[in-house]
């Protein structure tokens, strides 16, 4: 007799992927180092990413990792919202409670979103940064858990992701950036066609150099040989092998199933078709445990054990024999948490799903909707409303159906997944028509509506007409409000601007304005935000809508929308009354974050239009209302309109200190672009207090964080100005385009456009193109300097009167020269000069326009100095020290002027040389040797008045010097200076060295001796 050879479908051997494994273990050692890791693994279906996975992770739990497991989960056609990180989450919370606990305390209620366990989600905010929040502190959430230990986060099957996972994922991806974690995403390749969604954020995290991808390959045939062994528990036949290499081409799944059927002599005559190959076992089966497996197949990727007991409606015992059978031929897998059942293989439920008849496939999803409504509690809670939307949908029921999708939509909402929001109402609305009117009837706009106001306007004691919206019947419009305002959220412009399109043409024959100017105000914003256009048409149809209408929160809004444009495109009075009504219209009617944001645009207005202190004064009241009332928006739209205020009023210092704050605020709430236009704007403040390297890098973290096209193009332009600066004109050229190309063509805003203007004229006069650069000049005058715009106006006419005055007496430059002198004086006289920045700039402009013409004198230079000596603006500061010397020089004097000039240039070198000014240290240097000037210091001569610079001390190392006499340590300096720890160091060594001390002590006390700094200084905050 022979003997019985065992025989199993799995082989217990690992075969193979060494290679691919010693990437995983590499990535897993870096992140215990503290170095986070990314990777993503693809491969074609069946090729065995699964097995490695499991592999990899039993490795990485023998060696003391968390391992934390999430897949995206299928229903029919549709995936559900995060529920890879959900999964995820919950598997941490199982093994870290503790941990992961203190690391989400504060910010339960918008993490809930995401583990529902942590608290309700149904109170939340929703605006636009709100998904950003989600994904920032969701970020930050495993950086902490992952603090003191390796996390592994492990995420399969991203081939089904929903648009917020693959969202999520991209911007976990892109900012970790701490934390001992490890994050592998797997994903069919062989299912990324062309169309699919996962293949532009492929395409993205392609060009991350943190992102590694593993592409697996098919098994060569010495490994299928090992692998069919394993299978069948002896050597195999090497005709065998060879057959069955040739069959599966190395396809690890494939190739369990050809060596089953083989071992088991089966005789059904396998085809090539793949679909005939999946489904041979699963028709080996009993016809009961067939009929189980097809109702597996319908329920999703996995199905609870009590939902599907519902569905199948057979006796326990059947059922479980069923399940027993299928299981036993490894056609079903039991689920880790042993509460459900899902198939080993989803090409395998695929395939049978794919057999399903059509009207068998409705008659399921049926089945399992209704055993959901009596019994809701068969599936986790935050998958109840996806779940039920989707069967009834497939089951071609619209009457359940619209209710459904509808609730599911809320659901999405509220965890800030817009884009599956966005994807159910649009399904809403296809279900529409279909559905019954007793169905549409029942619906009621409270309970599916969030961001569109009520159907009349709500004002003192309810709305006019005394309709009540708990009452008031859904209609599609309000469907449309709410798809177009999720289509904005999540990014989905294009078909957001589709959906207000359909809804103004059906609004053309109701006599409804205020929606018809609601619908106005979001088209506005998306043709603004995909550069179609400035917005301001659809505003001015707008507010005709509501012109003479009684107050309402949509009047409140097109106001404060007007204002607010009006402030970035023509500030002036008109823009300044706008924001004034926008105030008084959300107070009268209680909208309360409209009147913030307008109150916001009002304060800068004021600030813009001379009545300084009354605007800031306005502002940084909303900004701490704001802060009070948790309206993240308005707080975040304040940390970068303050600072800016002030950087245009020269208190760059105070706006570094609240832009610090807003960096950190910024990253808690999970504001996105807030925190890139945070870092654009400290850059710009840095810039000017002399801080360059520091404001490249604010530059550049804004480049990592930011992703709109306008913050994109204020970073560029900024890197624009500090290469130009530096003398690198080829990057300055190249950043001028990019920021050009930013802010496209159909929105021209003066705090955009003048700054490009100014690059272009500077740019070209230094490439020796001053025709060039005139012709950028006519162009920006052309169009004039609107009221509040002299920040930008003032070093646009300098560029453009120093590049005069530097190419006097080259002949190209003679002709048109007066004309453009006199243009440049007119446009002066229209800037205003009622800060001491913008004071100082004028003695500089008027001194350069008489440098042009040959006419300036020491006195006029020496005036320009003394305006900027106090203005902590070293860089300027240099330049017009370098005219005044120049101009002494000039003038002929004796030595006295001599010595003057010589003292100057030395000051104006240590700052070039400082800041990496090569064009200003090369003017300073040829200058010198003209005139046969020494700069370097003889030692006789006497100390300079400021004892730090005779140390031989950079600015930096001043403000470090000065911390570490007031007793800092090095993590304190950091936190003051806003630099890290490391750098705090290494600039305390570098003292210490120059001291020639052998310690912080020792230094300390030199400082104290030396009378370096002031009491009153010694202990102060410098803002870094």
């Amino acid at each position: 007799m022979l003997g019985v050879v065992e025989t199993r479908s799995v082989s217990p051997v690992f075969v193979g992927r060494v290679g691919e494994l010693g990437v995983l273990n590499d990535a897993l050692v870096r992140a215990a180092a503290g170095e986070p890791q990314a990777l993503l693994l693809g491969g074609e279906a069946g090729v065995g990413k699964t097995r490695l996975i499991e592999e990899f992770a039993g490795a990485a739990c023998r060696e003391g990792a968390v391992v934390a497991l999430g897949g995206c989960v299928e229903i029919g056609a549709d995936g559900l919202p995060f529920a890879p990180f959900s999964t995820a989450l919950r598997a941490l919370r199982r093994q870290l409670p503790d941990e992961l606990a203190a690391a989400a305390a504060g910010q339960e209620e918008e993490l809930a979103r995401l583990l529902p366990e942590l608290g309700d989600t149904s109170r939340g905010r929703h605006d636009e940064d709100g998904m950003a929040r989600l994904f920032e502190l969701t970020v930050r959430l495993l950086e902490r858990v992952a603090a003191d230990r390796p996390v592994v986060v492990l995420l399969e099957d991203l081939h089904w992701a929903d648009a917020s996972t693959r969202h999520l994922l991209a911007y976990l991806f892109r900012t970790l950036r701490s934390g001992r974690l490890l994050v592998v995403a797997t994903y069919r390749a062989d299912d990324i066609h062309r169309r699919h969604p996962l293949r532009p954020l492929l395409a993205e995290l392609d060009r991350l150099r943190t992102v590694r991808r593993i592409e697996l390959g098919r098994f060569s045939r010495a490994e299928v040989a090992r692998q069919i062994a394993g299978i069948i528990a002896t050597e195999p036949d090497q005709t065998r092998v060879d057959e069955i290499f040739t069959r599966s081409d190395g396809n690890a799944f494939f190739v369990e199933e050809l060596a089953v059927a083989a071992h088991d002599g089966c005789r059904t005559g396998l085809t090539d078709s793949l679909r005939d190959l999946l489904l041979v076992r699963v028709e080996s089966l009993p016809e009961g445990s067939q009929r189980v497996a097809r109702i597996v197949a319908e329920g999703g990727s996995t199905v609870e054990y009590r939902l599907l007991a519902a569905v199948a409606r057979l006796s326990e015992d059947d059922l479980i024999e069923a399940l027993r059978a299928a299981v036993g031929a490894n056609i079903l897998l039991a689920t880790t948490d042993g509460d459900g059942y899902r198939f080993r293989h989803s090409l395998v439920r695929e395939a049978v799903g794919d057999d399903l008849l059509p009207g068998e496939r409705s008659r399921l999803n049926r089945r399992y909707a209704e055993a959901l409504e009596a019994d809701p509690t068969l599936v986790p809670a935050d998958e109840r409303a996806a779940r039920l939307a989707s069967h009834w949908y497939h089951a071609h029921d619209a009457a359940k159906a619209l209710p459904a999708v509808l609730d599911a939509s809320v659901a999405a909402r509220r965890r800030h997944a817009y884009s599956e929001q966005l994807r159910l109402l649009e399904r809403a609305m296809e279900l529409w028509d279909t559905a019954p009117d007793s169905v549409r009837a029942e619906l009621r706009t409270v309970d599916y509506t969030e961001v569109y106001p009520p159907p009349l306007p709500k004002g003192r004691g309810g709305t006019p007409n005394g309709c009540d919206p708990a009452t008031t019947p859904l209609r599609y419009l309000d469907l449309m409000a709410e798809a177009a305002v999720a289509g904005r959220f999540c990014g989905e412009r294009e078909r957001a601007l589709k959906i207000t399109k359909r809804a103004l043409h059906l609004l053309e024959d109701e006599d409804d304005p205020l929606r018809a100017a609601w619908f106005w105000i979001q088209r506005s914003r998306l043709i603004e935000a995909v550069a179609r256009g400035d917005g301001w048409k659809e505003l001015g149809t707008a507010q005709e809508l509501v012109r003479g209408l009684p107050p309402s929160e949509v009047h409140a809004d097109v106001l404060a929308n007007v204002a607010n444009w009006s402030m970035m495109h023509r500030p002036g009075p008109e823009a300044l009354q706008a924001a004034e009504r926008a105030v008084e219209y959300a107070r009268m009617v209680g909208a309360r974050d409209i009147e913030l944001n307008a109150r916001l645009t009002l304060g800068g207005l004021l600030v813009e239009s001379g009545d300084i202190e009354a605007g800031l004064a306005e502002v940084h009241e909303v900004k701490e209302r704001a802060g009070e009332i948790g309206a993240a928006y308005v707080v975040g739209r304040a940390h970068v309109n303050l600072p800016s205020h002030l950087e245009g009023i020269g208190r760059s210092q105070d706006a570094v200190r609240i832009l610090e704050e807003g960096v950190v605020l910024a990253r808690r709430l999970g504001l996105l672009d807030t925190e890139a236009w945070v870092w654009g704007n400290l850059a710009e403040s840095l810039f000017s207090l002399g801080r360059w390297d520091e404001a490249g890098a604010a530059g550049f973290n804004s480049e990592r964080v930011g992703q709109s096209a306008k913050p994109r193009g204020f970073r560029t332009t900024l890197h624009a100005h500090l290469a130009r600066a530096r003398g690198d004109l080829p990057e300055a050229g190249h950043q001028l385009t990019a920021a050009r190309e930013h802010f496209g063509t159909h929105d021209t805003v003066p705090q955009y456009a003048l700054p490009l203007a100014t690059l272009a004229i500077g740019i070209a006069a230094a490439e020796g193109r001053l025709l060039d650069a005139r012709a950028e000049l006519d162009e920006a005058l052309s169009t004039g300097f609107p009221p509040g715009t002299q920040r930008y106006a003032w070093p646009l006419l300098l560029t453009a009167a120093t590049a005069e005055a530097d190419a006097r007496g080259l002949p190209l430059a003679e002709q048109g020269r007066a004309d453009v002198l006199e243009r440049l004086r007119k446009a002066a006289k229209t800037l205003a000069t009622n800060v001491p920045v913008w004071q100082a700039h004028e003695h500089w402009v008027r001194a350069e326009l008489l440098r042009a013409e040959g006419r300036d004198t020491p006195e006029e230079w020496s005036e320009a100095v003394s305006a900027f000596e106090p203005l902590e603006r070293p860089y300027d500061l240099a330049r017009v020290r370098h005219r005044l010397a120049e101009s002494l020089l000039a003038s002929g004097g004796g030595e006295e002027e001599r010595d003057r000039a010589t003292e100057l240039l030395r000051l104006a070198r240590a700052v070039a040389d400082h800041l990496g000014a090569r064009p200003l240290a090369d003017a300073v240097g040829l200058l010198a040797q003209r005139a046969r000037l020494t700069l370097a210091r003889a030692p006789e001569r006497s100390a300079p008045a400021d004892p730090v610079e005779a140390l031989g001390l950079t600015s930096r190392e001043r403000d470090v010097l000065r911390l570490v006499a007031a007793g800092r340590s090095n993590r304190q300096i950091a936190e003051e200076l806003f630099i890290s720890p490391k750098t705090a160091s290494v600039h305390v060594s570098n003292i210490l060295g120059k001291l020639n001390v052998s310690g912080r002590g020792e230094a300390a006390a030199l400082a104290h001796r030396m009378r370096l700094f002031p009491p009153h200084q010694a202990g102060a905050r410098t803002a870094g």
